[in-house]
């Protein structure tokens, strides 16, 4: 079996791509080609690759839209290519889901560095495994969630706010950790912010609306996943992560709304 990482290259300017992969066959990455954003997705489709590089300005299909279509079934990492070097530029492309943004004329060194961090980034994110919950199974190795043994669509954001419960599943996940980790230290205020991306992956998981399916709330503390053979038993709360402050798992215990040391303040 080839453990080479595989790279998706997509871009119309035929030397950008052949300067990439050159650049990254040599780093040892396996690398495909694509010319536009049609051949990119079905290149995506074939080989399914680890992470994809996408020019913006494509014929048929832009790189933003390629990266959307790629999301809905797959959280694939993604960065994007472009000709457009300012700080507005990066930043919409950052806000649309890009884990990272590359301006050309770029260094091939500096390209290769980047491609390296961002699947740093996504290797360490929670452990690999199989989740189930009933009827639905989150396999946090190939980044796959199933429902009744159909594929549930999720965008980059939703994947990565299931992902981090999951990998904690029974145990509560503070507001700040889950703020953090999926949006970024300057979010880690926005408490109505991540209610609605929560009740979103609710919706997907098959809750009903009002409903929290399998995702708990513990108010003014944080979120808990319950999976089949970790549920506690009624009236015992679920441990706190382990990077939560030990004074959660006593409000968990006692039910009150009191924020522990580094929570959130309510908006």
């Amino acid at each position: 079996m080839n453990n080479q990482l595989l790279v998706l290259v997509a871009d119309d300017e035929p030397r950008i791509t052949k300067l990439v992969a050159l650049t990254l066959h040599d780093e040892g990455f396996r690398v495909v080609t694509a010319n536009s954003g049609e051949e990119a997705l079905r290149r995506a489709e074939e080989v399914r690759p680890d992470i994809v590089l996408l020019d913006i300005v494509m014929p048929d299909l832009d790189g933003i839209e390629v990266m959307r279509q790629l999301r809905e079934w797959r959280p694939v990492p993604v960065i994007l290519l472009t000709a457009k070097g300012s700080t507005a530029d990066k930043a919409k492309g950052l806000d649309l889901g890009a884990d990272d943004y590359v301006a050309k004329p770029f260094h091939p060194d500096e390209l290769a560095a980047r491609v390296r961090a961002v699947l740093r980034r996504a290797a360490g994110s929670p452990g690999a495994g199989v989740v189930r919950l009933g009827d639905i199974e989150i396999d946090l190795e190939r980044r796959i969630v199933t429902r009744n043994g159909e594929l549930v669509s999720l965008s980059r954001t939703e994947w990565l706010l299931l992902q981090h419960l999951a990998a904690n599943a029974g145990r509560v996940v503070l507001h700040t950790e889950l703020l953090t980790k999926v949006w970024g230290p300057e979010y880690r205020d926005d408490l109505q912010y991540l209610r609605v991306w929560i009740s979103r992956v609710r919706r997907k998981l098959g809750a009903a609306p009002g409903e929290p399916g399998p995702i708990t709330t513990f108010q003014g503390i944080g979120y808990v996943l319950d999976v089949d053979g970790v549920r506690q038993a009624p009236g015992e709360p679920p441990a706190v992560a382990s990077r939560a402050p030990a004074g959660a798992a006593e409000a968990a215990r006692q039910g009150t709304t009191q924020r522990p040391v580094g929570a959130e303040s309510a908006r």
